[in-house]
């Protein structure tokens, strides 16, 4: 926690910090997240089929969370459909003002044809969700 808060703290008030964390069983390690003072966490969450959400309901987490809502280590491309899926089931947990809509991790592990595909189908689902 000390190397992530001097890292962070020559920023200006106005930065946001995001910080990302894969594969965890985040409902052991939250409080010490929450205590990194990010902005937004992002997490993986797709292939948990979301779980995290329910811990961070329980404790009121009260920071930005994007739970990763596309698995990138598969090359399957998500349907919009699953993602909205997904994004209401976050909703519920999570306020919208709150949400960032990612994938899983970066996107190193897939070609561009397929991450394409699954960005659109991720802006449709957000779009959707939100109303737009």
């Amino acid at each position: 926690m000390a190397a992530f808060r001097l890292a962070t703290s020559g920023v200006a008030d106005d930065t946001q910090i995001h910080t990302h964390l894969c594969y965890s069983e985040f409902g052991e390690v939250i409080g010490a997240i929450d205590a990194l003072d990010a902005d937004v966490t992002s997490i993986e969450a797709s292939r948990s089929k979301m779980e995290i959400l329910d811990d961070l309901a329980a404790i009121g987490y009260g920071r930005g969370v994007g739970p990763g809502v596309w698995d990138i280590h598969s090359p399957r491309v998500p349907s919009r459909d699953e993602v909205v899926e997904a994004l209401r089931r976050a909703v519920a947990a999570v306020p919208a003002r709150r949400l960032w809509v990612n994938p899983d991790c970066g996107l190193k592990t897939r070609g561009y044809p397929e991450v394409e595909a699954s960005l659109r189908h991720l802006v449709a689902a957000a779009a959707e969700v939100r109303g737009s």
